[in-house]
């Protein structure tokens, strides 16, 4: 048997001058306590005597020692196999992403149908980027999906000032951190962009085994990007006014993907999760090792309290009437 803590061992060192204390002649005791009160602490009608009710008192506070100091049993080391699905989350940042055509806008519900996403596809790693005509990493693959939702909701691209989408950005990082699979998955958050060609990321996509899907959010009528003191404007003074892509379907569909336009249903990102799912039906097999503890405090912990609670509260002998 080992112990985690074994220090709080010593502890039992301090045992010593309490059975000291104990163990003395109620002679000696007579000089801390008073007639009445001693007379009371050495009661002689119950089951135990003094002498039986300290050692178990001394009993129970050493094996309170020992479950303080965490025994366990070291099983040795077992190899575990777990199957996980590896997707790459890439979330538009251009300013178009910003648009209010979706309320509040299009980045924010990107968010949200994120969480959605997460919380579907629980035996997968997701990574995050974000891109637009550079691409940031925020989050490498993880299955820790309370951090990531933490670091997606707080995404914060106010003060980016890049314009236009580079959705080939997003597919060399995605390549990059996850090269040693020989099938990725994407799935891209975003308007489309302002491309209507994509047969450069095409070729690309299928050059590399990448699987784009695709969450289009925006509308076909458009939306403004608000700024202080009104809308964004060209250099002529009138409104841009930014409005969904769907071009960019070409590179889903083409890749060996799934496309997807915004809904407000809660469960449509659902549909998408189950495609990359049945893309993936083979997962990637990971095995790990891990070391088999059992800890036993809880048994000497338990022996303790009973026998403190004897100790303290044992039952009267019964008198001869």
């Amino acid at each position: 048997m080992l112990f985690k803590e074994p220090q709080f061992l010593l502890l039992l060192l301090l045992l010593l001058p309490m059975a000291i204390l104990l163990f003395r002649k109620g002679g000696t005791l007579k000089a801390y306590f008073d007639a009445e009160i001693l007379k009371k602490l050495q009661r002689s009608d119950t089951l135990l005597s003094p002498m039986i009710k300290s050692f178990l008192l001394l009993f129970s506070a050493a094996l309170m020692i020992v479950a303080l100091a965490r025994p366990y049993v070291d099983n040795g080391e077992i190899k575990v196999s777990t199957s996980t699905i590896d997707v790459m989350a890439a979330f538009d940042i251009s300013r178009s992403m910003f648009a209010n055509d979706v309320y509040p806008n299009r980045l924010a519900l990107a968010k949200k149908k994120f969480k959605t996403f997460s919380g579907d596809f629980e035996e997968a790693k997701i990574g995050v980027i974000g891109f637009s005509s550079r691409a940031f990493l925020i989050s490498p693959l993880t299955e820790d999906f309370g951090t990531l939702d933490y670091l997606v909701e707080h995404m914060n691209f106010d003060s980016v000032t890049l314009r236009g989408t580079s959705v080939m950005n997003a597919l060399e990082v995605t390549n990059d951190l996850m090269k040693e699979s020989d099938k990725k998955a994407l799935i891209l958050f975003t308007d489309g962009g302002d491309k209507s060609d994509f047969s450069e990321e095409i070729a690309y996509a299928k050059e590399h085994h990448i699987l784009v899907f695709v969450y289009n959010i925006g509308t076909t009528k458009g939306g403004v990007i608000p700024e202080r003191g009104g809308a964004l404007s060209d250099k002529n003074g009138d409104i841009v006014v930014v409005r969904l892509n769907e071009k960019i379907k070409s590179l889903a569909l083409e890749s060996g993907g799934a496309y997807m336009e915004y809904s407000l249903k809660t469960d449509d990102i659902g549909e998408l999760a189950e495609a990359i799912k049945s893309r993936f039906s083979e997962k990637n097999v990971e095995d790990s090792t891990i070391r088999d503890v059992q800890e036993l405090f809880v048994y000497p912990l338990g022996v303790a309290l009973l026998l403190l609670f004897i100790s303290l509260y044992s039952l009267p002998r019964r008198k001869d009437v």
